[in-house]
């Protein structure tokens, strides 16, 4: 069996979706069992969370939460079925706190999909 790779343009689209606020775009590059691990949690992962539907919801709230979120300056490598993408964050809080802070994402690929995104991001204290 020949395994499905993703490749750097995977991950630009990828990033491209969440600057676009776009959730459909985001999921499609999903698999149906995908798991988020999030930048903070109770957990030394953070929180994980699995499945399309959780993950959908976890993902709209980076929205929510920074309504003019972005990630920029971002640099995408692709090796095998494993991927990394580094960024910039910018996003006002709720509480009007502007956050601005480096952060990477780690992915596992299967059948040509993210199936794990695990993801970092530097403490910062808010500006």
């Amino acid at each position: 069996m020949i395994e499905k790779t993703v490749s750097v343009v995977v991950l630009e689209r990828f990033s491209g979706a969440w600057n676009a606020h776009d959730i459909d775009a985001l999921m499609s590059f999903m698999t149906p069992d995908c798991i988020f691990q999030t930048i903070a949690g109770p957990n030394c992962c953070g929180s994980r969370i699995e499945g399309a539907d959780a993950v959908r919801l976890a993902f709209a709230a980076a929205w929510r939460n920074f309504p003019d979120a972005q990630w920029h300056d971002g640099r995408h490598f692709v090796a095998g079925n494993r991927g990394v993408s580094e960024w910039r964050f910018f996003g006002t809080g709720l509480d009007g706190k502007i956050v601005e802070a480096d952060g990477v994402d780690i992915f596992t690929f299967r059948d040509g999909k993210i199936h794990i995104k695990n993801a970092f991001r530097k403490q910062r204290t808010a500006l």
